[in-house]
């Protein structure tokens, strides 16, 4: 199946994929090679902000890196701003913004000579970049530390800045790789402000994450990687109506009594039960109703709570709760 840029722009799809796939050579330990991403689809639209989830070695850093033009794919088709980064990659990464895991700021500099340096790796003249930097400036609310050297930051800054800094081109489509890792609860509600704000503006995000409430905050459409493959593609609501049930009933039994109470849930409940170490999940349309059923059983939980289901569930149910490094 052909690729044609004309047909890409005229229905507003940004990213393309079609069977991208990504194979590293074998290494000496494993001496076979290592396939990343395993023959994956998937469109991107102008406008939207999309996400790719999965757990660790899941194929997601290989996907951003091939659309970012800094990885060349092993084969399948790829298409960014309806060009081929096998022959375009210079042209497109002049009109993409690219956010990495661990901030490339040089801790030296002032903020805004981190802004104006990053700026001219793109050619653009000087007034440009310096007006361009105090809007930037203020969109990441860091005017007032314009003049401090990085150094000095917080972590949430840094991260604000790095943003700010890749806005410097006005990209069309910004790559996010895991943006708020290791921020505190009040930085990242900040930054969530400002990409959604962005999306306003019409930028195009893409967004690897491992936190599951950032996804459904952020992302109007997403992917699930699981072994290099996409198991699972919707919008948050839609997943979890897909894998999950409306309500999660959490139960926990005082020691040595879980054993028990699993065995007399399982003969009662037709819907799904999770067993944890620590505790007992009971996926149910109505979580009130199931709890009645627990006492039904005789069984009286140290503690239950019943919640909505959420995107972590569908997550798990989806990739396992087994340690990936």
């Amino acid at each position: 199946m052909s690729i044609h840029p004309s047909a890409a722009a005229g229905q507003d799809v940004l990213v393309r994929t079609v069977g991208l796939t990504k194979i590293f050579p074998p290494r000496e330990r494993r001496g076979t090679a290592f396939t990343a991403v395993d023959g994956i689809d998937l469109q991107v639209r102008r406008g939207e902000a999309f996400g790719v989830l999965g757990p660790n070695g899941a194929g997601k850093s290989s996907t951003m890196r091939m659309i970012a033009c800094v990885s060349p794919r092993s084969s399948g088709e790829l298409e960014v701003l309806g060009l081929d980064p096998a022959t375009h990659g210079r042209t497109i990464r002049g009109r993409i913004g690219v956010i990495p895991q661990d901030d490339a700021l040089d801790a030296e500099l002032t903020v805004r000579e981190n802004i104006l340096i990053y700026g001219r790796y793109f050619g653009l003249d000087k007034a440009s970049i310096a007006s361009r930097a105090d809007e930037l400036l203020e969109f990441a609310q860091l005017t007032e530390k314009a003049d401090a050297k990085v150094e000095h930051l917080s972590g949430g800054m840094r991260r604000r800045l790095t943003i700010a800094r890749s806005l410097i081109n006005e990209p069309q489509v910004l790559l996010l790789d895991e943006p708020t890792t290791g921020l505190d609860p009040q930085a990242r509600h900040v930054l969530w402000d400002r990409l959604f704000r962005l999306k306003q503006q019409g930028v195009t995000l893409i967004l690897t994450t491992h936190y599951m409430d950032e996804a459904e905050q952020l992302c109007d459409r997403l992917v699930v990687m699981d072994h290099g493959r996409i198991v699972a593609e919707g919008s948050p609501r839609e997943l979890i109506d897909r894998y999950a049930t409306r309500e999660v009933l959490e139960l926990r039994f005082a020691v040595g009594a879980q054993s028990d109470a699993v065995d007399k849930i399982k003969e009662a409940a037709s819907a799904r039960i999770e067993v944890l170490p620590d505790r007992v999940l009971w996926y149910a349309d109505d979580g009130e109703t199931a709890l009645a059923s627990v006492h039904a059983l005789r069984l009286e939980p140290e503690t239950a709570l019943v919640r909505r289901a959420s995107l972590e569930d569908v997550f798990l149910a989806l990739t396992g709760r087994t340690l990936v490094d």
